[in-house]
């Protein structure tokens, strides 16, 4: 997407903390999987895997999914930024929907299990626009994606039990995140 859609445009910032108790090798085996990610996404989002290059997630790595929203179908390409195993990892928006998509996925062995913690720094296209379009719909929506993934998290690595710190969502710009 064009910079110049993102005249305007603030930063938003979304944190979920989640603890997991298991190993460390086993929670970060689970997110290292690209077969896992249909499995944490909701189903209303349409979420097809097309392709991930190389076949392995690790630094460098693109992947390619087709998502819709309100039936509209579109295509994202993320770029594995960062990679280190058993501590974090970046995916950021190559193409697709928003103009910045930074997400930060770490795990802490911590407490007898894992804390996982998943920011996402995002900003929408179209300035004033977009920001409206944030408030009125888009935010609850990433509430929504985010506390699916808390439950099916919960689900496949809690038995069933979600272990969380309240969510962070911050609609205010964060200038000392920017540059990052």
């Amino acid at each position: 997407m064009h910079r110049l859609l993102a005249l305007g445009a603030p930063e938003f910032v979304l944190k979920r903390q989640q603890w997991v108790p298991r190993e460390i090798d086993e929670v970060f085996a689970f997110f290292e999987d690209p077969r896992n990610l249909p499995r944490i996404t909701p189903p209303w989002l349409g979420f097809k895997l097309l392709s991930i290059e190389p076949d392995s997630i690790r630094e460098g790595t693109q992947i390619v999914y087709r998502l819709r929203w309100f039936g509209v179908p579109y295509l994202w390409r993320t770029l594995i930024k960062e990679w280190i195993p058993n501590e974090r990892f970046v995916d950021t928006q190559l193409n697709g929907p928003n103009i910045l998509w930074h997400h930060t996925h770490t795990f802490e062995p911590r407490d007898g299990g894992v804390w996982m913690t998943d920011f996402v720094r995002c900003r929408l296209p179209f300035g004033p626009f977009g920001a409206l379009m944030h408030r009125l719909l888009v935010r609850r929506q990433l509430d929504e994606i985010f506390d699916y993934r808390v439950q099916r998290i919960a689900e496949l690595l809690s038995d069933g039990q979600a272990h969380i710190d309240p969510p962070l969502l911050d609609d205010r710009r964060l200038p000392e995140l920017a540059d990052n």
